[in-house]
């Protein structure tokens, strides 16, 4: 996509007790991007987001969203951005529309317009009709939506979202990862997308990057990784035959 790079890394690397975590990965997401962010666990991926949102600080290299520094202005990236983890840490004797409005006073909104933004963000994932029910009455699916409507209470530009579909059943799956999409063609949402789902992956994103072992492998559009490593046009591979091949290299 030959869009403004919202997300940058320049061999950004990742030490911990001489051990490396993350060796020197460089790569871009553009705006209204998915960029799938791929590897096993162990890979450095989640110590890659953690780097991104200024949770940790990286041993070397350099890291920018939407050009800040998490580093010097880990207030502002995190003010920005929005970070959906696994098990997302909701209040579970609130209904949606408390606990959107608790978010929404944290982040200085509040009034007709923070109601409103609350209301027009459960229409969006599908909560409407369950926003006056106990979050601790609530799905995993349905708390993963929650998540998302939590993102679009604070507008947030970019989203990181760490295996947002864990646990879920595949009908489950299939809504969110369609929200996903949504959210990124009529919101122009940047999103980082960290699954183990490699079929999801390939529906909704459009460049992926493999980590192994904390280097980045492969990076780009699906259709050229597998001309690269396969030798076969785009009707006739999977994600899951590019990352094997890459995976059994490295």
């Amino acid at each position: 996509m030959n869009t403004p790079a919202i997300i940058e890394t320049h061999e950004l690397t990742k030490k911990y007790n001489g051990s490396v975590a993350v060796d020197h990965i460089s790569f871009s997401v553009g705006e209204g991007e998915i960029f799938g962010f791929l590897g096993p666990n162990g890979a450095g991926k989640t110590t890659t987001l953690l780097m991104l949102l200024g949770l940790t600080e990286p041993t070397s290299g350099t890291a920018r969203v939407m050009g800040l520094d998490p580093v010097r202005d880990p207030i502002k990236v995190k003010s920005k951005i929005g970070y959906l983890q696994e098990n997302m840490g909701f209040y579970p004797d609130l209904n949606a529309v408390q606990m959107l409005r608790f978010i929404g006073e944290l982040n200085g909104l509040s009034g007709s317009r923070a109601e409103e933004r609350i209301r027009s963000a459960l229409e969006a994932v599908g909560l409407a009709s369950e926003a006056e029910k106990k979050i601790r009455a609530y799905s995993r699916g349905m708390r993963q939506r929650l998540g998302l409507a939590e993102l679009l209470i604070k507008d947030s530009r970019v989203a990181f979202l760490d295996e947002p579909t864990l646990g879920l059943d595949p009908d489950a799956t299939n809504r969110m990862m369609d929200l996903i999409e949504q959210l990124s063609r009529e919101r122009k949402m940047t999103v980082l997308l960290s699954s183990h789902l490699l079929n999801q992956v390939q529906k909704i994103c459009h460049r992926v990057g493999i980590m192994i072992k904390g280097r980045m492998v492969a990076q780009g559009p699906m259709d050229r990784l597998a001309k690269e490593k396969l030798g076969i046009g785009p009707e006739q591979y999977t994600l899951e035959e590019i990352y094997m091949k890459y995976f059994q290299e490295a």
